[in-house]
């Protein structure tokens, strides 16, 4: 009997790395040998870099996966999903590659392992151009958490770019049926809270973070959490979190040369209030993360968003190629409110 081969075409749509953690990570989760072309074609560096192969190696390596084309550069992958399924992993990205992002795919991958995953993984906790491994402690779990995905990170050490350094433990029970997210309103709001971290630098960095933001924030009180460590990098920023009856909603930045800490920090309140101002009920960069849980949730979800972002755009296209889903995209008032139907068949796709 001839393979089926699932080709995905690494330049569509947002064609970063992304497409490429999805489809291995989905791979997985159906069984299907997928074959990637043209990898970041459309990138300044095409073809995979160091954080990517690390996601595709930690994702084989749970799963005793074979993978052809997983190189530093590479333009063309093969992934052929194995059926074992690996409980305690370790990995070390090297460097300030994303934790955030290899866990992403890592994550994803695990929804057919019947015993809890752990996961000791070390590199970068706070880079630019990925989510803060505190949006996963405060933002992204806890919606998990709605749709009985249990999963949990402990941050045991820092890591910023260049050298990064960081270590995280993360862990994800078994999911056994995902519920749907389904929120059309956000309710009232309950609190909004910051986590303000610094490494290897003055207090006063957080001080002026936290003046900046609450500046911004004008009369909004913010329940600050101020972490100081020590580590082999430096560096400061703040996630924020705003916490309602239905939902959640963030932001965050990190600090920069050429930029005041105060500056970070009011960046990033504007960020939060126009999220908060916006009527959406799920902020841009947690949207296309959740996506494909609801994609394999047992009904359908629903939420908005103040605008539609390329990287969802990408989850969308990507999760339409190796699953039965519908997504709705309708435009009302200020914000794309999106539905996400599963097939009514999606179960029998998850071999368990």
């Amino acid at each position: 009997m001839e393979e089926r081969i699932l080709e995905i075409d690494g330049s569509r749509g947002e064609g970063g790395g992304q497409m490429v953690r999805t489809s291995v990570a989905m791979a997985t989760v159906t069984g299907v040998t997928t074959h990637l072309t043209r990898i970041r074609e459309n990138r300044p560096t095409n073809g995979l870099s160091k954080q990517h192969c690390a996601a595709v190696e930690a994702v084989a390596q749970m799963t005793g996966s074979a993978v052809e084309g997983n190189t530093i550069g590479s333009r063309e992958l093969t992934f052929r999903p194995g059926h074992e399924q690996v409980y305690d992993v370790n990995m070390n990205i090297g460097t300030a590659g994303s934790v955030s992002l290899v866990l992403q795919a890592m994550l994803l991958a695990a929804r057919n392992h019947r015993q809890r995953l752990n996961i000791d993984i070390s590199g970068g906790t706070n880079v630019m151009w990925a989510p803060p491994i505190d949006s996963y402690q405060h933002l992204l779990f806890p919606l998990l958490k709605k749709m009985d995905i249990d999963a949990d990170v402990k941050i045991i050490s820092r890591g910023f770019y260049p050298q990064g350094g960081g270590r995280v433990i993360a862990t994800m029970n078994s999911i056994k049926t995902i519920k749907p997210l389904d929120i059309e309103d956000l309710g009232e709001l309950k609190k909004i809270k910051g986590v303000c971290f610094s490494q290897r630098l003055p207090d006063w960095k957080t001080d002026e973070i936290i003046q900046g933001c609450e500046k911004a924030l004008g009369d909004r009180p913010v329940e600050f959490d101020v972490q100081r460590t020590e580590g082999d990098s430096r560096g400061a920023g703040i996630v924020l979190v705003a916490e309602y009856e239905n939902g959640m909603l963030g932001s965050n930045t990190l600090t920069t040369r050429g930029q005041t800490a105060e500056k970070a920090g009011e960046d990033a309140a504007m960020d939060l209030l126009r999220e908060m101002e916006s009527g959406a009920t799920m902020d841009v960069h947690t949207a296309d993360q959740v996506l494909p849980y609801m994609a394999m949730a047992e009904s359908k979800s629903r939420f908005s968003v103040s605008r539609i972002s390329r990287h969802l755009l990408s989850q969308m296209d990507t999760l339409e190629s190796f699953l039965d889903v519908k997504f709705g995209v309708e435009r009302k008032d200020d914000v794309y409110q999106f539905t996400v139907t599963p097939g009514e068949n999606n179960e029998a796709v998850y071999p368990r």
